[in-house]
């Protein structure tokens, strides 16, 4: 399974967001609720499970969309499945270490 991927380093800050192929680059909408899987956010680089885990467990913040990104995150144990949204079907979860 591969992701795209971006990682922004801000100070002390390390957000991680995480894109499925299957929703990449595309919008979503369901009342007020708008998501976007933007390329120039989510970046253009793929990587693996075993790359994705370790750059998770550094994020400060992570933005998770699609449902092997989202899954992904709940089997580390960053994401409670109770937390998780979905915009047209598409799950989507942040985390926030503090």
């Amino acid at each position: 399974m591969r992701f795209h991927v971006k990682v922004y380093r801000v100070q002390s800050e390390v957000l991680v967001a995480v894109c499925d192929e299957a929703v990449y680059g595309r919008s979503y909408a369901e009342g007020e609720l708008v998501l976007k899987a933007d390329k120039k956010f989510f970046g253009r680089s793929t990587v693996g499970e075993e790359e994705l885990q370790g750059m998770l467990m550094e994020a400060t913040i992570a933005n998770l969309i699609g449902e092997d990104a989202v899954a992904f995150g709940v089997k580390l144990g960053l994401i409670d499945p109770e937390n998780v949204i979905t915009v047209q079907g598409v799950p989507h979860a942040q985390m926030v270490r503090m």
